[in-house]
C-alpha cells in the first residue's frame, strides 16, 4: 500500500507532462510537448537548471573526495571515539534538515557567501557527505584487506597498491556514492531555500517558487524530466552494485 501511495503521483504527473494545456489538468484535454518547449525555452529554467548540474558536479566530487577520506580513517583507522565521530559524520541526515540550514546560513553569511554557487557548493557537500560516508564504509568492510598485504609483500608502495589493488575493487562503491551524492544535491530544497537567494536560483528552488507564486503548468514537465534522471540513475547504482558483488564473488 505505501508503494502504491508513493507511485501513483507519478503517474499522474507523466501524462500532465505531455500535454498542451495552459493550466494543470488532469488528465489534460491536449497532448503534445508544449510544457517541455515552455521549460526549455524559458531563460529562468533553464538557468536554474544550469545552476543546479554546476553545483551538483563540484558537489559529487568534493563529496566523494571528502567521504572516501573519512570512509578509510573510520574503517582502517584505530584510533578512541571512532564512533563518536562517526555519528558527528551522520548527523546532516540525522537531525532535520531544517536546522542544518539555518546553522550554515548563519555560517556563510560571515563569509558573505549568500546568493552564491560556492555557498550552495558548501551547503550541499555538508549534507551530501554522510551518503558517501555511509557507502563507501560498507564497501570498504566487505574489501580483503589480505590482497593489499600480498601486494606490499611483493614490494609495492602503499600508493601503488592502492592504484592498482584497492581502487579497481571499490571502484563501483565509489561510483555508486559518487551517484548518490550527485542526486543528494540536485534534488535539494531546504538548504538551498537559505542560501541561494536571488543569484543561484537552483531547479527544485524554482520549482518551489512556480508552485508557491503561480501555478505554472511547466512544473509537470519538469517533475517528468526529474523522475526520468532519478530513474536512470538509480538503474546505473544497482548495475554498479552488482557488478561490485560479481566482482567480490570472484575473488573469493
Amino acid at each position: 500500500s505505501v508503494f502504491v501511495f508513493l507511485i501513483v503521483p507519478v503517474f499522474i504527473v507523466l501524462p500532465i507532462a505531455f500535454s498542451n494545456d495552459t493550466v494543470l489538468r488532469f488528465p489534460p484535454r491536449s497532448w503534445g510537448l508544449g510544457l517541455f518547449k515552455s521549460f526549455f525555452f524559458s531563460e529562468a529554467w533553464t538557468r536554474s537548471t544550469i545552476n543546479s548540474f554546476q553545483v551538483a558536479v563540484q558537489v559529487m566530487l568534493l563529496a566523494t573526495f571528502l567521504g572516501t577520506l573519512a570512509s578509510l580513517s573510520l574503517v582502517r583507522g584505530r584510533y578512541y571515539g571512532k564512533e563518536i565521530w562517526y555519528a558527528l559524520i551522520l548527523s546532516p541526515i540525522i537531525i532535520p534538515v531544517i536546522i542544518s540550514a539555518v546553522s550554515l546560513y548563519f555560517f556563510l553569511a560571515k563569509l558573505k557567501l549568500i546568493g552564491t554557487i560556492s555557498g550552495l557548493v558548501l551547503t550541499h557537500t555538508v549534507l551530501a557527505v554522510p551518503y558517501v560516508v555511509i557507502v563507501i564504509t560498507s564497501t570498504l568492510k566487505g574489501f580483503d584487506e589480505r590482497l593489499e598485504q600480498a601486494s606490499m609483500s611483493l614490494g609495492a608502495s602503499r600508493i601503488r597498491t592502492f592504484f592498482h589493488v584497492t581502487f579497481p575493487i571499490i571502484r563501483p562503491g565509489i561510483l555508486t556514492a559518487v551517484l548518490f551524492a550527485f542526486i543528494a544535491s540536485f534534488d535539494e530544497l531546504v538548504g538551498a531555500m537559505f542560501i541561494c537567494g536571488v543569484k543561484a536560483i537552483t531547479l527544485p528552488k524554482q520549482m518551489w517558487d512556480g508552485i508557491r507564486d503561480e501555478i505554472n503548468p511547466t512544473i509537470a514537465a519538469v517533475a517528468a524530466l526529474l523522475v526520468f534522471l532519478t530513474v536512470f540513475l538509480m538503474l546505473t547504482a544497482v548495475i554498479l552494485h552488482r557488478r561490485q558483488e560479481k566482482l567480490y564473488s570472484s575473488l573469493k
